[in-house]
């Protein structure tokens, strides 16, 4: 490689070539380090002295090193000295705009020639970067060059979405990995999460009405009002075709007013369900009605948003999540509104839980605000508390395994059971209260079941309990388990109890809830998440990597018991265990340990818990394999990790002013 290539970022021929060589690579270290390594020492002229090849070998490792183990967990590489200075010696010598220091420190770049950074950072994402290409494709666009045809209505409507002359804000959000928590957020569970690589960008722009590019059906609208340019809302959803929905929506931003305010949640969720092919517009624009509602926000200009997300719908890892909080995201940063990234999370919560009609917990949309590449978001949802975030030893690796079972926190499975969990928090707290009126003194004076001073306490704090995971399994056991119905009628329930205080849910008399494994799975969730936690960071051995995969199967089981179990994930859990005991007559042991069903459950990604090591990947590709030669479906596999939408931030870009 010229150095001048390496130094400009000229690498595609390099990495062509890179690809089709097949370098092996089992240690324990993050790859990416090695390969900076190399490229430091060929750099400063080591190893390169007496043999006139070896720089230009030793390059071609680091490259492909660098390509092959990008996806590795391990520690962030800070641009090593001599590559800043090099580059800023290029800089002076040539000229070059291509990078400056802006006043915060960070570095800014003209991505390409297409547009200017303002603001922010692409910190090296590809995703980010071809996101940006196809977004400076769209002022030249021509259909007649588009050869899928069912792609020609998005990007046409793309292309006159926004004004070049203007800024543009761009956010990222990514999905996530379910590693342990799952359905026991909404109990108050500890919850371990992991942003996976696949994310969701939303570009924002605002314009005054008067100068806002309508759509002709837009145009006709507000014609037909008589009342002059008025502010708009106009989305863009690329992948519309995948999901059988319309590419594009519209709305006069009045029609999210009722008088001098904004129109109740409900209100909202029957104007997005009036149309199914335009439902998923909820997601998008309910940030903005949401944003009135709970911050006061105005809204005085038109909006136009473009949505392009890589995070594959209905596999249970977050694709709605990811809409939600890159679209707040890009939103505040147009409107210069600073949210923090947890309250980023909670406000996108209320759109799914009350305009998208969707009962899901808050730890989705936490992790993918709030999480960072390669570590575990460790949350306890009591209801959002951040309590760190949990380094992935370097030595484990995480994998997602799609069952090609299409998953959906809107399901009346994941309802019904999080119904059920909520109707046993109710008797419980009946029990204990029962409970504690036999122990406390009658009239008389006479206490009629003696018990001791910290028993009462207990039963106290059980009698008045906020969150099933407060719980522990022992006081569950010892008191609660037998006296729990395995099921009950919803007309039964209400009868004796009134209610089972959840907002987001509501129960059908007619219906018959299972109680008592719902109930019962966060309690014990809450205790298996607690000891993942710890054992991730107990000395590296089988026995950790055994007891960290055993806690995964009693996951996957737990769920199951509960109803939220598929045929194709348990098949998927089946395969990994297979894999992990190999067959008797097998000299290799197996490298991967553990299984669970992800996220709501009912089908979608099972979570995968294994040695960093090659081994392990082959084994996730035979895994893949088999599962197509059983049910006709191929996988896809989740792999690799990239930041929160906080920890990325925004972009303010714009058309340099040779282009516009």
């Amino acid at each position: 490689m010229i150095r001048r290539d390496l130094l400009t970022g000229h690498w595609k021929p390099y990495l062509e070539h890179a690809i089709s060589l097949k370098p092996c690579y089992e240690g324990g270290i993050n790859g990416g380090e090695v390969a900076a390594h190399i490229l430091q020492e060929t750099a400063i002229g080591k190893h390169y002295a007496s043999d006139k090849f070896s720089g230009a070998r030793r390059l071609r490792d680091a490259i492909v090193l660098g390509y092959q183990l990008q996806r590795v967990p391990g520690r962030d590489i800070s641009i090593p000295e001599w590559y800043s200075s090099a580059e800023n010696e290029l800089n002076n010598s040539t000229g070059s705009p291509a990078t400056q220091i802006i006043e915060n420190g960070s570095l800014t770049s003209t991505c390409t020639g297409d547009f200017e950074i303002l603001h922010g950072d692409l910190q090296g994402l590809p995703d980010t970067k071809s996101f940006l290409k196809s977004l400076a494709e769209l002022d030249v666009y021509d259909p007649e060059k588009n050869t899928e045809k069912r792609q020609i209505r998005e990007r046409k409507a793309a292309a006159g979405l926004f004004n070049w002359e203007e800024d543009i804000y761009v956010s990222r959000a990514p999905g996530r990995l379910d590693v342990m928590g799952g359905i026991a957020d909404y109990s108050g569970s500890l919850v371990l999460q992991m942003p996976i690589k696949e994310a969701c960008h939303v570009a924002v722009q605002k314009n005054h009405a008067s100068k806002h590019r309508l759509w002709k059906h837009a145009q006709a609208r507000q014609n037909a009002k008589g009342q002059g340019p008025t502010p708009v809302l106009q989305i863009v959803s690329y992948g519309s075709e995948l999901s059988n929905r319309g590419p594009t929506f519209d709305m006069d931003l009045s029609d999210f007013m009722d008088g001098e305010m904004p129109i109740s949640y409900d209100k909202a969720k029957k104007y997005f369900a009036q149309d199914p092919s335009q439902k998923w517009a909820a997601y998008v624009a309910g940030t903005i009605l949401v944003l009135m509602t709970e911050l006061g926000v105005r809204f005085e200009d038109s909006i136009s948003m473009l949505v392009s997300s890589a995070v594959p719908e209905g596999k249970g890892v977050s694709s709605s999540a990811s809409v939600e909080v890159a679209s707040m995201s890009a939103v505040a940063a147009a409107h210069g509104l600073s949210i923090s990234p947890r309250d980023i999370a909670l406000l996108c919560q209320k759109v799914e839980n009350h305009i998208v009609g969707a009962p899901c917990g808050v730890m989705d949309q936490m992790t993918s605000a709030c999480g960072e590449a390669n570590k575990l978001l460790a949350m306890v949802c009591q209801p959002a508390e951040v309590i760190g975030l949990v380094e992935i030893p370097s030595h484990i690796r995480f994998w997602g395994i799609d069952s090609g079972i299409r998953h959906s926190v809107g399901g009346a499975d994941y309802g019904s059971v999080r119904i059920g969990a909520f109707m046993g928090r109710k008797m419980i707290k009946s029990i204990a209260s029962s409970t504690l009126s036999r122990s406390l003194p009658s009239a008389n004076g006479l206490i009629l079941d003696e018990l001791e001073d910290d028993s009462v306490n207990l039963i106290k704090a059980e009698a008045s309990l906020d969150y099933l995971c407060n719980l522990s399994p022992h006081r569950y056991e010892a008191l609660y388990a037998k006296m729990l119905p395995e099921s009950i009628l919803g007309e039964t329930f209400l009868k004796k109890y009134i209610d089972h205080s959840d907002a987001v849910t509501v129960i059908d008399e007619k219906r018959t809830y299972v109680v008592r494994a719902p109930a019962k799975h966060p309690i014990y969730e809450n205790f298996r998440v607690k000891a993942f936690k710890a054992l991730l960071t107990s000395t590296s051995s089988d026995e950790q990597l055994t007891a960290l995969g055993e806690l995964l199967y009693q996951c996957h089981y737990s769920y199951g018991a509960c109803g939220l179990g598929s045929d194709g994930t348990d098949r998927l859990v089946r395969l990994v265990q297979e894999m992990q005991h190999g067959k008797p007559s097998s000299s290799e042991d197996g490298t991967l340990y553990g299984a669970k069903i992800t996220g709501g459950g009912s089908g979608g990604t099972v979570c995968v818990i294994g040695r960093n090591c090659l081994r392990s990947s082959q084994q996730i590709l035979e895994i893949q394999h088999r599962y197509k030669g059983g049910t006709g479906y191929l996988p896809f596999i989740f792999e690799g990790s990239s930041p929160g939408s906080g920890k990325f931030g925004y972009l303010r870009i714009r058309r340099p002013s040779s282009r516009t």
